[in-house]
């Protein structure tokens, strides 16, 4: 189907163009019946402005543009909705791009919030560049990164603790008697990640009877999950692991239903940690302990500590920063109860 433009509804009211644009976006430049006329053949045709248009009569797109690493992830989409109701209390709206792992896609969506020229970006980096973030601030584009810390101090974030999460992780089965344990899941290019493994060694270090592996996997999904829970039930019962710390709650659901199906007991033979603590672990068939994030807060107030730049003008403060601390939700996964 044809798009109907402006000149379509022009040519069906018998006025020209400039009139159209006055009705429908100055009507007190013409009179109300010449305005209610074009309105409705805009309508009977089905005409919808086009938002670069409006952009530009506007002189700003009203629009802020977020990066997450994985919408599949209930914690990211938590995380979004919470940068939303901010937004939208602002009077705008919030593009998402979703990086899926992978940092071409990521480096594409933010180029294209430099081409439609949003207010401002929210980054959530997987593993986005300080030159990429860089442009965008050269072009009066401000920024303020979610779940990450700024590593030059130079711009504002809003962060989760995740050596302490890694560590408190880690405790806890130490503290159940686990001795053979392994840390699971995505890589170390990923800053959050390598802060979790961080903070899970330095726990493990205080034991020297205790042994922690590591498995980095290319993405961390529940069907990963299951094919290593079906991996580690397979091996020999004094190899494998007794305690297990994933970087999402996705993997650790699948691994438990890997075990599960291996023949291996949860939490008897293998206790599993997860992390963000997203809905789906308190009800899962074996429900999950979880070191939780408070992703829709965390969303939330990144959006708060960016509106400033977009409506007012201001600098950003990277003192204004927030960090998170971690809550561990012991469940049944390590023999605790929901």
């Amino acid at each position: 189907m044809k798009r109907i433009g402006i000149r379509d509804v022009a040519r069906h009211a018998s006025v020209s163009i400039s009139t159209v644009s006055n009705a429908l976006n100055r009507p007190h430049l013409v009179t109300p019946a010449l305005a209610a006329r074009v309105r409705r053949v805009a309508d009977e045709l089905g005409y919808v402005p086009l938002q670069a248009a409006q952009q530009l009569r506007a002189g700003r797109s009203g629009l802020l543009g977020m990066t997450v690493i994985n919408i599949a992830n209930p914690f990211f989409g938590a995380m979004v909705a919470g940068a939303e109701e901010a937004a939208t209390a602002a009077n705008l709206r919030v593009l998402v791009g979703n990086s899926d792992d992978d940092h071409e896609k990521e480096r594409a969506h933010l180029e294209l919030f430099e081409r439609v020229q949003v207010e401002g970006v929210l980054i959530s980096p997987y593993g986005a560049t300080p030159e990429e973030i860089d442009r965008l601030r050269r072009r009066g584009i401000p920024a303020v990164l979610v779940d990450a810390v700024d590593g030059r101090g130079e711009l504002p974030s809003v962060s989760f603790d995740d050596v302490a999460g890694g560590r408190l992780a880690v405790q806890h089965l130490i503290a159940l008697g686990r001795r053979r344990l392994a840390f699971i899941g995505g890589q170390d290019s990923v800053a959050q990640v390598a802060q979790r493994l961080v903070g899970a060694r330095a726990a493990a270090a205080e034991h020297p009877d205790v042994q922690l592996d590591v498995a980095w996997t290319h993405r961390v999904t529940s069907g990963i999950g299951r094919e290593l829970g079906l991996r580690i039930a397979s091996m020999p019962t004094d190899e494998r692991p007794d305690g297990i710390v994933t970087t999402n709650d996705h993997l650790a659901c699948g691994i438990v239903y890997g075990l599960i199906a291996g023949g291996t007991r949860v939490p008897e033979q293998v206790a599993v940690v997860g992390y963000d603590d997203i809905e789906f672990a308190a009800v899962a068939a074996v429900p999950l302990t979880s070191v939780r994030q408070p992703a829709r807060e965390m969303g939330r107030r990144a959006a708060q500590l960016l509106l400033p730049a977009v409506t007012d003008g201001r600098t950003l403060d990277p003192a204004d920063s927030i960090v998170f601390a971690p809550e561990l939700i012991v469940r049944e996964s390590t023999g605790g109860r929901s």
